[in-house]
């Protein structure tokens, strides 16, 4: 007898949560006790008076764990919204990398010929390095990434997905 696996899909959640302190460790927490992958995780101050925080989170599992994942999170004060944008539908997904390659002769102009193709900037030089900061969605850091390690790739920096639903409404 065969025993059918569900299918696991990504999901890219937003959280307005109020910005005090230790939601985020509670938010987190809640994730890990309960076995739950976080993909990504990104964190901002959303409003001028500095009340609300807009959490995204890029997570993954069957429907059925996603959809406890949104009831736990939709239960946790002070959580005031969970949207689910993978749900929703159309949006819009970026994330920024900074990228810093050593090399030097053709493998230096590699590097840079590559940077111009993906539009990823040169933030800063030396005469053995560059570091390169790319936008996009992230098969696209991970694309340039890749490409980078065959030119010298010494470190990188992250910031995770950040995430807005297309047309006029909020999430």
């Amino acid at each position: 007898m065969k025993i059918q696996q569900e299918q696991t899909e990504r999901h890219v959640l937003t959280i307005t949560v109020d910005n005090e302190a230790g939601i985020l460790a509670r938010i987190a927490g809640m994730f890990s006790a309960r076995g739950y992958n976080i993909e990504s995780l990104t964190v901002a101050d959303i409003s001028d008076d500095h009340a609300l925080s807009r959490i995204t989170i890029v997570t993954n599992g069957p429907p059925a764990v996603i959809d406890q994942i949104i009831a736990q999170l939709d239960r946790t004060v002070p959580v005031h919204r969970v949207t689910d944008l993978t749900e929703v539908g159309a949006h819009v997904e970026r994330e920024l990398a900074l990228v810093k390659v050593a090399g030097t002769g053709d493998k230096r102009i590699e590097a840079l010929r590559m940077a111009d193709v993906f539009r990823a900037k040169v933030v800063d030089t030396t005469t053995e390095s560059f570091v390169f900061e790319i936008t996009g969605n992230s098969e696209k850091v991970d694309s340039f990434i890749s490409l980078m390690r065959e030119c010298g790739l010494v470190e990188v920096a992250r910031t995770g997905v950040v995430a807005i639903a297309r047309g006029a409404e909020g999430a």
